[in-house]
């Protein structure tokens, strides 16, 4: 019997694809003939029929399990009298013939949304007719109409959750105050950005005696979002297909309706609201020694922003405080209690990597006006703390009461990841023992002892992508980056659906009950994760009973994690898609000039770079570094000329051209500007010399400028064999991946 693998179908804009399986195990390489008849993000079975000289399979596909029903984005086209849709995302690989009459009023060169009547075949292409025209290429905010489609991010609420949202009130009335403590008197006050809409946390602290000695008493209060989102509701059906709010220049999709997210259940400056409130003891040590949980009433005393709240701290007799002087005490307090929380945090050897985050303004076109660091100061760091804090003792008061729920989890590191980190760290000369299941605190001391390399900015990069990627789940198995046994969400509920969640818990262990997830869908792709997580696990805890409890329950926690952790994912994709786009438009203005660079990602095709001045980041393709072989050594990050020794490597300054930008593609091509005296190349302060023998595989260079063939309607480009869609602010290549950050947790 021949064993066939099931899995989605991940298109290349070369022509060629890949199989994700659901066992995990290594993609199956699709070539371009088996592609024709499939799309990007099907689900099929195949069967491996060959192996390449490196071990990678093949595969066959034999059976089309399922389509998805999103619709298709592009532009369309008219060539030779035929109407074409050129898909947005270069994944599907295959232009969408239109017949005559199926256009609607979509005008050529316009961006419109198709659904497929004929699906593609092995010697036809896929037909579909027009059912949205979303407008001009230029248009302002087209970018966003174009990733929501892209992505299927919900964006409009349904008839029937918008009615449960107009027949909310728009104050909290008598009847919401019963059996909640009064806490109106008290001073919490919101801290956020400028830009913020919706406020789900305040905070409040004040001196208190713990045991024998000093200590504070910190209240992190959070929206009550589960009052009003009743459980299997509209709303809560909506908020769970969505499971995120999602975030761009500009806008905000929201997991919530308006009159919730920025209304009833925003802690807004000047109005009384619900919420449930984590109130702990902590000691001079930051160790929380008690704490409780309970619904309240609130009355946020004022909205500060992080900046206010940061030049309060500087100076507590400037202009800022002068003006909120009776709140500067319960700043000072904020502080103190920050500071004890900091001092367990690096005690308990948590990772605490700064890493240089951006942030786009944009004028009222759209366009990019600017990109600028986001700067994180006391306040960012203050507030985070507290709502660390408070998101610990969620998941101990939910582990201890054993009640089902979701945690965030964040594993240790995988064994493969631990050796390239430990060959890497050995190659820039980092004398540093990493053990074969490391802890927090060995990569905290990684991150310690490089701190005052020129090179640190590039080792915190490699610490970070050795970790794995957080995720939500009924198991707890701990969070690594933060050093805690259990943690989950618990601060977010107006933006995030587990957070909804988890309150939803508390308040049922506060009563003695039990709480029971409402039957809600699963996705395709979500279900067979699932199907296949308890095949795996055969006989264990879900396939049988956990302590008694009904399989159904686990399977239902299972799946609701699986569905937000892949909507959480799909959020950050849409949104990196988008600052693609902006980034290309703003670049598109600076095609020519020249800039400072820093080496930012090292691939065997090429050289990423980040421009110093724009913090935008672009290709070097490989045929642009000169006349001789590269050896690309992945164990150092380095491509290294075979002829003339020189190197690059992470951190290597460059000098480049802005070459090329594909706004489509989310494309930017840098090309290497060289001086007869530039020693750009040369490798930074502490990187090792590599072996003769370091490299792993030649890649000869072509002549610089060689222009790449432009596709024709309807014909796939030649294929490669190389997977995956290159991401960073250049946004899609037509090369491999290049590796991602991994998520360590925090506020947002």
């Amino acid at each position: 019997m021949v064993h066939e693998i099931e899995g989605v179908v991940v298109g290349h804009r070369d022509g060629h694809g890949f199989v994700v399986r659901d066992d995990g195990q290594p993609d199956i390489y699709l070539p371009p003939n088996e592609m024709r008849a499939v799309l990007h993000r099907d689900r099929v079975r195949v069967r491996i029929v060959r192996h390449d000289r490196r071990g990678r399979p093949e595969g066959r596909v034999t059976e089309i399990v399922q389509r998805p029903q999103a619709p298709i984005i592009g532009r369309l086209l008219q060539e030779g009298g035929v109407w074409l849709v050129a898909p947005e995302d270069r994944r599907y690989g295959q232009d969408v013939l239109i017949p005559k009459g199926a256009t609607g009023a979509a005008q050529p060169g316009q961006i419109v949304v198709v659904e497929l009547t004929e699906p593609p075949a092995l010697y036809g292409q896929p037909v579909g007719r027009v059912t949205e025209v979303l407008g001009d290429i230029d248009d302002p905010g087209m970018e966003i109409e174009i990733a929501v489609r892209k992505y299927g991010v919900p964006h409009q609420f349904s008839e029937a959750a918008l009615a449960e949202a107009r027949a909310l009130p728009d104050k909290v009335r008598a009847v919401d105050r019963r059996g909640r403590v009064d806490l109106t008197d008290v001073p919490l006050v919101t801290i956020d950005g400028e830009d913020a809409r919706d406020f789900d946390d305040a905070v409040y602290c004040e001196p208190a005696r713990v045991g024998r000695g000093k200590g504070w008493r910190l209240l992190v209060a959070i929206a009550d979002v589960s009052h009003y989102v009743r459980n299997g509701s509209a709303l809560d059906i909506d908020a769970y297909d969505r499971a995120t709010s999602v975030y761009f220049p500009r806008r905000v999709i929201p997991m919530l309706p308006e009159k919730l997210s920025n209304g009833l259940c925003s802690l807004n400056p000047g109005v009384d609201r619900l919420c449930m409130v984590c109130d702990m003891l902590i000691d001079a040590k930051g160790q929380v020694q008690a704490y409780q949980f309970y619904p309240a009433v609130m009355h946020s005393h004022q909205r500060f922003t992080y900046t206010e709240v940061a030049a309060i701290l500087q100076n507590t007799r400037g202009p800022e405080a002068q003006r909120h002087a009776a709140l500067v005490p319960h700043l000072l307090n904020l502080h103190d209690v920050y500071r004890a929380l900091l001092a367990a945090r690096q005690a308990r050897g948590a990772v605490d990597l700064e890493t240089v985050e951006t942030q786009i303004i944009c004028d009222e076109a759209g366009r990019i006006e600017r990109i600028e660091p986001r700067t994180r100061n006391d306040a960012h760091r203050l507030i985070e703390e507290a709502m660390l804090a408070a998101n610990v003792c969620a998941a101990e008061f939910i582990a201890s009461h054993q009640h089902p729920c979701l945690y965030r989890v964040h594993e240790a590191p995988s064994a493969d990841k631990v050796e390239l980190l430990r060959e890497y760290l050995k190659a820039v000369g980092v004398a540093v023992n990493v053990p074969d299941q490391p802890r927090p605190r060995d990569f905290q001391a990684i991150s310690q002892a490089t701190a005052d390399r020129p090179d640190a900015a590039q080792i915190h990069q490699m610490l970070l992508r050795s970790m794995q990627q957080a995720i939500y789940s009924p198991h707890n198995v701990g969070h690594f980056g933060l050093a805690f046994e259990a943690y989950t969400h618990f601060t977010s509920p107006i933006r995030r659906y587990p957070d909804l969640l988890v309150h939803r818990v508390i308040k049922a262990i506060l009563k003695g009950e039990r709480y029971h997830l409402p039957a809600l869908p699963l996705p395709g792709e979500a279900q067979a994760k699932l199907a296949k997580r308890m095949q795996e696990r055969g006989s264990s805890e879900a396939m049988t009973r956990t302590r008694g409890r009904p399989t159904d329950e686990v399977l239902g926690w299972e799946a609701a994690g699986l569905h937000c952790s892949g909507n959480e994912r799909r959020a950050d994709e849409a949104s990196r898609d988008v600052e693609a786009w902006l980034k290309c438009k703003y670049m598109r203005e600076h095609l020519g000039e020249e800039f400072a660079g820093t080496v930012s990602a090292v691939t065997s095709f090429g050289l990423f770079v980040t421009l110093t001045s724009l913090y935008v980041e672009g290709l070097v393709h490989i045929t642009e570094l000169g006349g001789e072989y590269f050896h690309y050594d992945e164990r150092r990050q380095e491509l290294r000329g075979e002829r003339t020794g020189v190197r690059y490597t992470l951190g290597t300054p460059v000098r480049v051209q802005v070459s090329r930008v594909d706004l489509d593609g989310r494309r930017i091509d840098f090309r290497l500007v060289r001086d007869e005296d530039d020693e750009a190349a040369a490798p930074p302060r502490g990187a090792a010399e590599p072996g003769r023998d370091g490299g792993r595989g030649a890649r000869r260079a072509a002549p610089a400028g060689r222009a790449q063939p432009s596709r024709k309607a309807g014909q796939a480009a030649p294929a490669g064999r190389e997977r995956g869609t290159c991401r960073g602010g250049a946004g899609a290549q037509s090369e491999p991946a290049r590796p991602r950050r991994g998520r360590s947790g925090g506020r947002r």
